[in-house]
């Protein structure tokens, strides 16, 4: 028999612009997306460690974040 002891998930997030609006709203809307993300993981009580967080020239946002997978336990994965 098998048991997982701890177990997480690293993703890379390309949160990106609309391109049906405005540059300055685009950028508005990416950054509450961003916001609305970490607020949601919060609310979720999901554990996670973002590992980069990078702005990039057109205003979009790439975030490389390592986050609990599941209801698994994290074990070290998160220190």
């Amino acid at each position: 028999m098998k048991r997982i002891k701890a177990a997480c998930i690293t993703q890379t997030l390309h949160f990106l612009l609309k391109e049906d609006v405005g540059h300055d709203y685009a950028l508005r809307l990416v950054n509450e997306e961003v916001k609305k993300y970490k607020e949601q993981l919060n609310r979720n009580k999901i554990q996670y460690k973002i590992l980069s967080e990078e702005t990039q020239t057109d205003g979009s946002v790439i975030m490389e974040i390592k986050k609990q997978y599941n209801s698994s336990p994290t074990g070290h994965y998160l220190d």
